[in-house]
């Protein structure tokens, strides 16, 4: 199969930045796939990038390699990373954008990108995606080892990715992302939700609004309200039909959602 390398950066395609990291891969590696993840990344949003490449990575098939660069601090002392999970390879900076995907699969190898040779020669400090990352991910699709790269290492910078803070009566959880849609997606998962509501029914509560109920497709959703359901990373949503949920409730990233056992 021909090697996949899948990209996700705050990029946008207005400008020449995402081409040209996909020129500078083919100039190394000809027969690459190239796949697009996003490049609408809200600027230096390292969170939503983190979010965003840990629903996306798993349904890839095993040997493909991710470059995510979110990179606020570009041209800093952070550092550039390999990471080596056993059925996937990831090239980023070291600012948290792993964390994600890492807690879920666990690194076998992480290496520091300092060996040069599998950079460009010259390396522009407001542009390493082009310079630095593009090209370490082409010579690992190439053949190129992870541990030829650079140095190993064995930590690296973890985002403070919120979790929610369950008890026997209720899960607090709280919006990690809106989509384009306005859907506000939860941290709350889709067991936790279901062995709370063993045996009764349940209520959910948005930043103090009620959510009216809980339905399994976007066409149930409650034609003038909001309703809840699991969407496709199997976490608790809030959606509403044909319009934003975000917008309705005037809520976005941060706020707290609560699912209660009813009495």
């Amino acid at each position: 199969m021909r090697p996949v390398i899948a990209l996700l950066t705050d990029f946008g395609t207005v400008d020449h930045y995402a081409g040209t990291m996909k020129g500078v891969m083919l100039g190394i590696c000809p027969d690459v796939t190239l796949v697009d993840i996003s490049h609408d990344i809200p600027a230096h949003d390292v969170m939503a990038g983190a979010l965003e490449l840990a629903a996306a990575y798993k349904y890839f098939p095993a040997g493909t390699i991710f470059v995510a660069v979110v990179d606020p601090g570009v041209g800093s002392a952070r550092r550039g990373l390999a990471a080596d999970t056993g059925d996937y390879r990831f090239v980023a900076p070291d600012n948290g954008v792993l964390s994600l995907v890492l807690r879920d699969a666990p690194a076998k190898k992480i290496v520091e990108l300092t060996e040069r040779r599998y950079a460009r020669p010259t390396v522009s400090r407001t542009f390493e995606g082009r310079d630095r990352f593009a090209p370490a991910a082409a010579w690992l699709a190439k053949g190129t080892q992870l541990t030829a790269l650079g140095r190993a290492v064995s930590e690296i910078q973890k985002l403070d990715v919120p979790v929610p803070d369950a008890t026997a009566d209720a899960i607090r959880g709280v919006v990690v992302r809106v989509d384009r849609f306005g859907n506000l997606v939860t941290n709350i998962d889709r067991k936790a939700v279901e062995r709370l509501g063993q045996g009764g029914t349940i209520a959910i509560d948005a930043a103090g609004q009620r959510v009216e109920r809980l339905v399994a497709t976007y066409a149930e959703l409650p034609a003038d309200g909001v309703g809840a359901l699991f969407g496709s990373t199997d976490h608790l949503e809030l959606a509403a039909p044909s319009d934003s949920a975000a917008r309705r409730l005037s809520l976005s990233r941060g706020a707290t959602v609560t699912v209660s056992r009813r009495g």
